[in-house]
């Protein structure tokens, strides 16, 4: 009886003890922080591929035929325009213009004696000694005279201009390829390459646009959002291959006026300073042109946002400190955040960490902070150098 009344109490006592814990207690509610979203009025890039080229792309012909005399450059130095880079044995050309010249002395003198003749003429007609048919024979030789010293002295012009042409000289300013003669090379006029000049101050850039960016510009010019660049200088900012940032600065200056049927793409080339003749014709580089005008945007930092498939997504805080998935569209980052465009409201609160354990309608514990940049304003409008990474473009 003893032992049994033991089991008994010990059977009461633990059951006992199970009834005052009731199971093990639920776990505290996820600690999130979240924020609501920093505004801006930000404008988007697009981006593009191209490659630098000369404005001025000369290949150097000789004007008139001969022997190469001198040479007066160092091969791929930069030249001036009118700087002498050849010279053309010039003898024959100088005797050409001296024999030009006597030609002008004899019909200067030949016209002297037409206009004595016919002043002869005149007065014997006066006095009825020669018949009119005979005066007027005069006159005509007068005018003969006058057209052969005109003529003479279109030769002296052509001579000396040929005699011009045997120093050969740089029609524009730039960087000089090297000589493809050399002294005592005959040339031929029109026909044999000496070298080749460049233009590289200011240097244009050239690339391709696919047309649905070029019908967005299209439509973004008739609403008054952004200008065309076939009108407007827009800036645009490109980067060399071996650079991590946008260092060069440009206008745009030209569009195409029709779409490669072909590509479905269209031409256009801006303007960059190039005064240190570091950009060369044929650099690769890639290029980031204004893309929109200026719209109001919410920020909020990359590692907020979630990709579900094709959308993208944030966490954002209920009543009731549950969270719901929220789709948004994204656009390219801006002072270090990235840009909401649509899907977030400026005063809801954002989950802005740890959001790969949370479920949607999950119950947590919020710690509410403020967004601050994380990095300079990056807009085109106030600091072209530093501006945004671009958003996605095709070029051909």
């Amino acid at each position: 009886m003893g032992h049994g009344r033991q089991l008994l109490m010990m059977g009461a006592l633990m059951l006992a003890a199970c009834g005052q814990r009731g199971g093990p207690p639920a776990p505290p509610p996820t600690v999130v922080t979240v924020a609501t979203p920093l505004q801006r009025n930000v404008v988007d890039w697009d981006e593009y591929i191209g490659r630098f080229e000369a404005p001025q792309d000369v290949e150097l012909r000789p004007r008139v035929s001969g022997a190469i005399d001198q040479v007066l450059f160092s091969d791929g130095q930069n030249v001036r325009q009118g700087q002498a880079l050849f010279v053309i044995d010039p003898r024959p050309y100088r005797a050409t213009l001296q024999q030009a010249r006597a030609q002008v002395l004899r019909a200067e003198a030949t016209l002297a004696n037409a206009r004595t003749e016919l002043a002869r003429a005149q007065t014997l007609l006066g006095a009825q000694a020669i018949s009119r048919e005979e005066f007027e024979t005069r006159e005509a030789t007068v005018r003969t005279a006058q057209a052969d010293l005109r003529a003479a002295q279109a030769q002296v012009t052509n001579a000396a201009l040929n005699l011009s042409f045997t120093t050969v000289r740089a029609p524009v300013s730039g960087r000089i390829s090297d000589r493809r003669v050399s002294r005592g090379n005959l040339v031929q006029d029109g026909q044999t390459v000496l070298t080749r000049i460049v233009s590289i101050d200011p240097i244009w850039f050239t690339f391709t646009g696919a047309e649905n960016f070029y019908l967005k510009y299209l439509r973004q010019d008739a609403s008054g959002q952004r200008k065309s660049s076939r009108y407007t200088p827009n800036p645009i900012e490109i980067q060399l291959a071996d650079e991590s940032g946008y260092r060069w600065k440009g206008r745009m200056a030209f569009v195409d006026n029709a779409i490669d049927a072909q590509s479905g793409t269209i031409r256009a080339h801006a303007v960059v300073p190039n005064p240190t003749g570091f950009l060369t014709p044929g650099l690769f580089g890639r290029a980031r042109l204004l893309g929109s005008g200026t719209y109001h945007a919410m920020l909020v930092p990359d590692e907020a946002i979630l990709t579900d498939q094709t959308r993208k997504l944030v966490y954002v805080l209920t009543k009731d400190n549950k969270i719901a998935p929220r789709p948004v569209v994204t656009g390219p980052p801006v002072e270090g955040l990235r840009v909401v465009k649509e899907g977030l409201g400026p005063n809801e609160l954002v989950v802005i960490n740890g959001i790969t354990r949370l479920q949607p309608g999950m119950s947590v514990q919020p710690r509410r902070t403020a967004l601050k940049p994380r990095a300079e304003d990056t807009s085109p409008v106030a600091q072209p150098i530093d501006a945004p990474l671009p958003a996605e473009a095709k070029a051909g």
